[in-house]
């Protein structure tokens, strides 16, 4: 072996030491780093409007823009997580006191059911109402104490909190002022030929723009407007649920409809008619529209992945790295897929015989 392939190799080890070292230490404040870099794609656009405007002070222009997403989407977060813990207390008081009695409400509704219905529930093995009841109480206390819980937790970690919330500031403030120059000096470091490291980096930022930007704001959409109608229609803890359909319109194939679709079968068979067409004609018309109309034109087209893989790899990443797994997830996802793309264009095309 010549001196210049033992160093090579040297240094190769070096490098792979010194990185997993350093992911180690980031790793506490992972979340803060990761947040700074999507919060920093996606407003990468207004930071070029304003450093124009601002006649090139990078300073001044990075500046304007921090202050803009913390107004615009950091500060809504906040304070919705907080009305929210303060609703899940209360309701977690509600049903520990019996004053509010979902599993009473679920009883009611399966006794309003045809027999034929009853005969499946049975088959199903959800036909014993007690048991049945018994779970449904569990499952929503169990819910509700977790929102609760974290009142309690968040007091005692607001230093931690505030710790991380100072790192994805500063560091949103540092890639928006220095992003370009940032995303080249990594493109440099890839030992990939440029047109792959450029078809990757366009990936990525697509990807983090339509996951956050597209499926983001239509869960978030989804979500208010079906808080709105529960809340019209006086339906206990309309926050939470709207959080909840939140959520799970960020999942293809489930969406929003799990949650306001049993409420508005609810209301159908327990002689509330009225509130039922309501609720089901807003959960199909309004709600269930907005993702037909809103998706294509905040996503595009060029960026969508099958709902299948963007169902697997949502879960999949909320499972490894919990709340931040919805972005996550997809777009590791999504550079899977580019990744042997890339890898598939560059092996030889195999002629069949003919």
């Amino acid at each position: 072996m010549n001196e210049a392939a033992l160093q090579n190799k040297a240094l190769a080890v070096l490098l792979a030491l010194v990185t997993i070292a350093f992911v180690w230490i980031l790793l506490p404040y992972y979340g803060a780093i990761f947040w700074a870099v999507v919060l920093g794609i996606l407003f990468a656009p207004l930071q070029r409007n304003l450093l124009i405007r601002f006649g090139r002070r990078r300073n001044l222009a990075a500046l304007t823009t921090t202050v803009v997403c913390l107004l615009v989407a950091v500060l809504p977060v906040f304070i919705t997580s907080v009305l929210l813990v303060q609703e899940g207390a209360t309701l977690y008081q509600r049903i520990e006191s019996g004053q509010l009695d979902i599993a009473g409400y679920v009883e009611r509704g399966i006794n309003m059911l045809p027999a034929f219905a009853q005969h499946g529930l049975d088959n199903l093995g959800m036909g014993n109402l007690d048991g049945l009841r018994d779970k449904i109480t569990k499952w929503a206390t169990q819910g509700s104490q977790v929102l609760a819980s974290q009142a309690f937790s968040f007091g005692q970690g607001t230093f931690e909190f505030l710790i991380s919330f100072g790192i994805m500031m500063y560091l949103l403030f540092f890639f928006l002022r220095e992003g370009a120059e940032v995303a080249r000096r990594v493109r440099l470091a890839v030992p990939l030929p440029e047109h792959q490291k450029r078809r990757l980096q366009l990936k990525f930022n697509r990807v983090v723009r339509a996951t956050v930007k597209g499926n983001v704001l239509v869960a978030i959409t989804q979500g208010a407007l079906g808080g709105l109608i529960f809340w019209v229609l006086d339906i206990p803890s309309a926050l939470v649920w709207a959080v909840l359909m939140a959520f799970l319109s960020l999942l293809p194939a489930v969406g929003a409809g799990i949650v306001w679709a049993p409420v508005a079968a609810y209301f159908l068979l327990t002689g509330a008619i009225l509130s039922g067409i309501i609720l089901t004609a807003f959960g199909v018309l309004v709600i269930g529209l907005v993702d037909n109309l809103l998706r294509p034109i905040l996503v595009g087209k060029d960026t969508r992945m099958p709902d299948y893989l963007i169902l697997v790899s949502t879960l999949g990443g909320l499972a490894v790295f919990g709340l931040n797994g919805f972005v996550i997830g997809p777009l590791i996802a999504a550079l899977f897929v580019s990744s042997w793309a890339i890898f598939a264009a560059t092996k030889p095309q195999v002629q069949l015989p003919q």
